[in-house]
């Protein structure tokens, strides 16, 4: 694209000797030049067509000058436009002006085209950098508003724990919280209904940060749903989304996963973890343990990996607390870690607390003891327990 110059002058003479002057530049294509007589109607100009990049002004000029037409140009807000101003040789204190005011450069009369001609191609150079930089600034806003869809997408398909389904009021409380690093996350949590009696329990983490964390973490968390409801074993779920997972992985991405399926109706929990924190076991007697899991291998890794079930009987008030590991290593201002004890203390100190009480207050904790530091890695819980 050419350059496209505005010349500004009350001289008629002016005119064909800039077009003299660079005829083998408008030629070329490369400078297209317009002129105007007067600032009022250089203004008309420059708002009919609004691509222009220099002006080229004389200070002195009927109807508007020079100075009033550069406060005009100035409340454009254009950044790609830039104003040579020019004046006779004594005129300083219009040209000091003028450079206060905003003006990219200046030159005196009589003028000098090739001074000229230098000025125009530094000020088409600095244009150019600043579309440049117009253009990137616009794709990064442009990225950022998809982020935020995607945010808010990522958001909608975890399930809304409140209200439950109808017929496990009064047998199951449950609550559950995910809160990205970023504007998008890795983790997940669900609750889905299996069958009459059974309902099934995710929570995970996808390796890595950003758009391909939510990526993998929309097709694990898909996968394992369409798994969980066919109805199978936990281990025999977990093994299966595994396989797939390992087929399809991409950079040697990974995903832990704690998989349970709870029958409110015997108080039986059945659970398969792939490579996740341990969750806690709540006991209505107060207790506080870890529970018992395998040490077996996160999602994705080994497509023949093997998995184990575990079963246990939770009592009435009994319950567990599920985490991701962006509660427990959160960070403080001073670098040091939320960590397992503190977790593990809070939980103990709140443990008669209804779940979603709980989930609020280890969030407000760690959001507490992290203060102004930057949250490193997503947050996300889900508790659950038997009423």
């Amino acid at each position: 694209m050419p350059v496209k110059i505005l010349s500004v002058d009350d001289e008629l003479d002016l005119e064909m000797l800039i077009t003299q002057y660079f005829r083998r530049k408008i030629r070329k294509g490369e400078y297209e030049f317009h002129f105007a007589h007067n600032g009022l109607e250089a203004l008309e100009m420059l708002l009919r067509h609004k691509d222009f990049d220099v002006i080229l002004s004389d200070i002195n000029m009927p109807e508007m000058d020079g100075l009033t037409l550069l406060t005009k140009v100035n409340e454009m807000h254009n950044p790609a436009l830039k104003c040579i101003m020019v004046s006779a040789y004594g005129d300083m204190k219009n040209i000091r002006t003028a450079m206060n005011n905003g003006a990219y450069d200046f030159a005196t009369k009589p003028i000098d085209l090739e001074d000229i001609e230098r000025t125009i191609e530094k000020a088409a150079a600095e244009i150019a950098d600043i579309r440049r930089w117009q253009e990137e600034h616009k794709q990064l806003e442009n990225i950022k508003g998809d982020l935020h869809l995607a945010h808010e997408i990522q958001q909608a398909i975890l399930p809304r724990i409140h209200p439950l389904y109808p017929e496990l009021e009064g047998k199951v409380d449950i609550a559950a919280s995910m809160q990205p690093a970023k504007d998008i996350g890795g983790d997940f949590y669900d609750f889905f209904r299996i069958d009459r009696d059974r309902v099934g329990m995710v929570i995970a983490d996808v390796s890595g940060k950003g758009v391909p964390a939510a990526l993998f973490m929309a097709v694990s968390r898909t996968l394992m749903r369409a798994a969980g409801m066919a109805g199978g074993d936990t281990d025999s779920c977990v093994a299966y989304v595994n396989r797939l997972l390992s087929d399809e992985s991409v950079n040697c991405m990974f995903v832990t996963l704690f998989y349970a399926i709870y029958n409110h109706t015997t108080g039986e929990l059945t659970y398969t973890n792939a490579g996740h924190n341990a969750p806690y076991l709540l006991h209505a007697d107060g207790k506080l343990d870890m529970l018992p899991t395998a040490n077996e291998l996160a999602m994705g890794i080994i497509d023949d990996a093997a998995y184990t079930k575990h079963t246990i009987a939770l009592n009435p008030g009994d319950g567990i607390v599920m985490y991701t590991d962006g509660v427990t290593e959160a960070m403080s201002p001073e670098y040091k870690e939320y960590g397992d004890d503190r977790l593990k203390t809070l939980i103990q100190t709140h443990i008669t607390d209804d779940c979603a009480t709980l989930n609020t207050t280890i969030k407000e904790d760690v959001k507490t003891f992290a203060a102004e530091a930057p949250q490193s890695d997503d947050i996300t819980m889900m508790i659950m327990k038997r009423v």
